[in-house]
């Protein structure tokens, strides 16, 4: 499954724009740019599933360092900084990790 699927490609391409130069990463922006935000829960889930490289669950830290190409083959990685942003966004119990409840939440409040 692509994200192809469930986001249209200038939306993507206008999301990783978006967030081109170190440290200028936002997930409720890049959500909202990519268009996710408005997307149904079922879409949020694939999204989410996409995203869970090893199929545990969860998003954790060295998934999210490689999140920009999963959209994006040519576009940068992410920053340490920007990491631990993304994760304090998400991680609503703390455990290090972004759960398919806590990321779905993200995206739709």
């Amino acid at each position: 499954m692509s994200f192809s699927s469930v986001l249209s490609a200038d939306a993507i391409g206008s999301a990783i724009k978006d967030c081109q130069a170190p440290d200028s990463f936002c997930p409720k922006k890049f959500f909202q740019v990519c268009g996710l935000t408005k997307k149904s829960p079922q879409d949020v889930k694939k999204v989410f599933g996409i995203l869970d490289n090893d199929g545990n669950g969860f998003i954790e830290e060295d998934e999210l360092k490689f999140f920009l190409q999963k959209f994006s083959p040519g576009a940068r990685t992410l920053t340490d900084k920007e990491i631990k942003a993304f994760l304090a966004a998400a991680d609503d119990d703390s455990d290090g990790r972004i759960g398919a409840d806590e990321f779905q939440a993200m995206i739709l409040s």
